[in-house]
Parts: C-alpha cells; sequence; structure tokens
C-alpha cells in the first residue's frame, strides 16, 4: 500500500513515518507538512492511504479530503477527538488520537489492509474487458422513464429501491424517485460495484452517502433503510465494522 503523511508538525509526520517503516507492504510516498502540497502530490501520485492531521494552516484535514476528485482510504491522527462523529461520517477507515500508541496504530492499519484487500478481490473476481468493466470507467448510467431515457449521474445517487419489476432511484438532485423498468440485476451490474452496496433484497445504496449506520437500519439524509438478515455479515464487513 502506498501511503501519504500530512501534519504540520515536523515531529508528528517523523512519528507516524517511523510506525510505517516498522510495517511490511506498506511504502510512504511523501510526508507533507503543507496540505497544499499533498493536494499537488494526490492529484499526481496513486495513493492507496492517507494520514492526516485535522487542524492545519490553510485548509484543514476535513476540507483537504472533501476537496479530492479521487479519495483513498483514510486515517485522521489529531489531537481532538471531538471531530471524531464528523470524521467517521467522511467514512474514514480510522480515527487515532495523539499521542498514539504504537499497538493502536497496528489496529487501525489491519483495518485499512482488510479494506484494501477486499476491494483488491473485487477487481480480481470481475471478468476482464467485459461491457461492464467498461462501464466502470463512466460516471454516469441512461435509464428509461416514461417516454425518454434519462441520463443520472452515479455520484447523484442516494440510493435504489426495488418494487416488483420497478426500480425506484433517488438522487440528490430531485425530490421525486425516478421509476424505471428493470431487474435489480441488471441496474447493478451499470453501478460502480465499489460504490454501492446491496444492503436488502429490495434496496441498493451508495456508501458515500452514508449518515449512520444503526442496529437493523442504515442512514442516509432522514431514510432508514433496512438491513437485511442475509446481507448484514457482508455489509459489516464492506464497511469494516467489527
Amino acid at each position: 500500500m502506498c501511503c501519504i503523511v500530512i501534519d504540520d508538525e515536523p515531529l508528528a509526520v517523523d512519528i507516524i513515518t517511523t510506525y510505517l517503516e516498522k510495517i511490511p507492504d506498506i511504502e510512504v510516498v511523501a510526508q507533507c507538512t503543507n496540505p497544499m502540497d499533498a493536494i499537488r502530490i494526490l492529484s499526481k501520485e496513486h495513493i492507496d492511504l492517507i494520514f492526516l492531521d485535522i487542524e492545519m494552516p490553510h485548509l484543514n484535514g476535513m476540507e483537504l479530503i472533501k476537496s479530492l476528485n479521487r479519495l483513498p482510504q483514510f486515517i485522521f491522527t489529531t489531537a481532538y477527538p471531538q471531530y471524531a462523529l464528523e470524521g467517521f461520517d467522511l467514512n474514514a477507515t480510522d480515527y487515532l488520537v495523539k499521542p498514539i500508541p504504537f499497538s493502536r496504530f497496528l489496529k487501525a492499519i489491519d483495518k485499512a489492509k482488510e479494506k484494501y484487500q477486499m476491494n483488491a478481490n473485487k477487481v480480481l473476481r470481475a471478468p476482464a474487458n467485459t461491457v461492464s468493466e467498461i462501464r466502470e470507467q463512466f460516471n454516469f448510467i441512461f435509464v428509461k422513464s416514461e417516454y425518454e431515457n434519462i441520463k443520472i449521474n452515479t455520484d447523484d445517487i442516494l440510493y435504489l429501491q426495488g418494487l416488483k419489476d420497478y426500480i425506484k432511484i433517488y438522487t440528490t438532485t430531485s425530490q421525486r424517485a425516478i421509476l424505471t423498468l428493470s431487474s435489480f440485476k441488471d441496474i447493478q451490474d451499470r453501478l460502480p460495484a465499489l460504490k454501492f452496496l446491496r444492503v436488502h433484497r429490495s434496496f441498493l445504496i451508495n456508501i458515500d452517502f452514508i449518515k449512520a449506520l444503526q442496529k437493523t437500519k442504515i442512514v442516509i439524509r432522514d431514510k432508514r433503510i433496512p438491513i437485511g438478515e442475509t446481507y448484514r455479515k457482508e455489509v459489516l464487513e464492506y464497511l469494516n465494522i467489527p
């Protein structure tokens, strides 16, 4: 895994880097004390995991994460525990509070590696050069609704609900759901596999919009979506929740 360490305190950068150097299969690609330098590196280099502070000049860690078009895994390393909830709302892999014991750091790395391997296995299982693989490169789909084919940006999809032979698609850009005649399998095959997760026989969600996870439900905005009993284990593993 290729990592970048971002913290405005050089000592904190050195500590995280020293920890990472003790762990096999981890490469530190860059160390940054200026978040703007980090953004330039992230736009050019392939990074699998970001370690970053929250309170930094010019651009804090939360703002940096929100600014990225391609978002790798990220772990916050901060002296401020009060930001933890917001950090996990952004889908952080972990949230470490300084001073960070090495044993706690290792647990965070284990989470990141499990998530990395899970994503890698999904890519390996996919047949090469298929139509679905080519579709993964696009950020939109077309669905037929009433008498026209509607273009939907996949990043705008909150979740989908199956209703017998129809699918209702809920997006950030419309108050009304888009209704289309389609099977669940057909439309799921056309969506990015790493972003959309089946949580119930009738629901497919965009993990980017998960607000909270309850015992039997996932919260997306003001909607509580049920987690099917047969899907629960896969959902927890995919979201890296113990």
